[in-house]
């Protein structure tokens, strides 16, 4: 059986505690977290687990118990005005809850310094024993595949710095399967999937936050993308359906999710 994650906005409206418990509910052994609340989305509860320790301690014991990994941590974005420094704290605390990866969002218009402060970036994230997966996304400045595997290619550190390809992403920027299939194994560190139609929507950022479908709904292949991604590579299932929230409960959009996706993959 493949190994799937959560990702948080699969189910949106949970703390972080809440997205463990029905991570392992939903057949999950690992889960996408976003550390802290975001305007962007704003079906998501309030919490902190940076600066509550209490808080924290009683999410890496739920997560110890269940047996629920930590795969992937958001929020990491680096702008123009970006000063690296101040991830820190929240690198702590990734490491503390033993993320597998930090998902790196680069929306710096200038080459020569995106470069630069990503290679910062990696730095810091080394010195707390993180990688780093960069997350090409079509409204940011990394918006294909080709371009995010350049950039991790620059810093050279293959198997710590890396992609993490989503499929939406990868269909809406252009991209194929059989572009992924052929890039180099080392630099692709993790997949997510979800579906959709081949035809983009207007407003395709709300699709990516918002309005994804299951698995087996759409036009993408998702069977022929998990295949496409290396051997062992972890997956997550990101499938935020925001107009079924309040007709289903997390827990019940959860298990569809999950479900779609291994209908899919096999």
């Amino acid at each position: 059986m493949q190994r799937l994650a959560l990702d948080h906005i699969t189910a949106v409206d949970t703390t972080p505690v809440q997205l463990a418990q029905i991570a392992r509910q939903a057949g999950c052994d690992g889960m996408c977290l976003f550390m802290e609340p975001m305007d962007v989305l704003p079906l998501m509860p309030k919490f902190d687990i940076y600066g509550d320790r209490v808080a924290r301690a009683e999410l890496r014991r739920v997560m110890c118990d269940l047996g629920v990994a930590l795969d992937l941590a958001y929020p990491f974005t680096l702008s123009g005005r970006t000063e690296v420094a101040t991830f820190s704290t929240a690198m702590e605390c990734a490491a503390e809850l033993g993320a597998g990866l930090i998902n790196a969002l680069l929306y710096d218009r200038d080459p020569a310094r995106r470069l630069e402060r990503f290679g910062a970036f990696c730095d810091l994230a080394g010195s707390f024993g993180l990688r780093v997966g960069v997350e090409f996304y079509p409204p940011s400045q990394v918006g294909s595949l080709a371009a995010a595997l350049d950039l991790v290619g620059a810093i050279g550190r293959p198997g710590k710095v890396g992609v993490n390809a989503d499929l939406l992403h990868l269909m809406r920027s252009g991209g194929s399967v059989a572009e992924l299939a052929a890039a180099p194994a080392q630099y692709v560190l993790y997949g997510q999937v979800a579906d959709g139609p081949a035809t983009a929507p207007e407003d395709a950022e709300f699709e990516a936050s918002s309005a994804r479908m299951l698995c087996g709904e759409g036009a993408f292949d998702v069977a022929g993308f998990v295949r496409a991604l290396p051997e062992g590579c972890p997956i997550s299932v990101e499938i935020p359906r925001n107009h079924a929230v309040g007709g289903e409960t997390a827990a019940m959009r959860a298990q569809r999710a999950v479900n779609s996706a291994r209908a899919a993959t096999g």
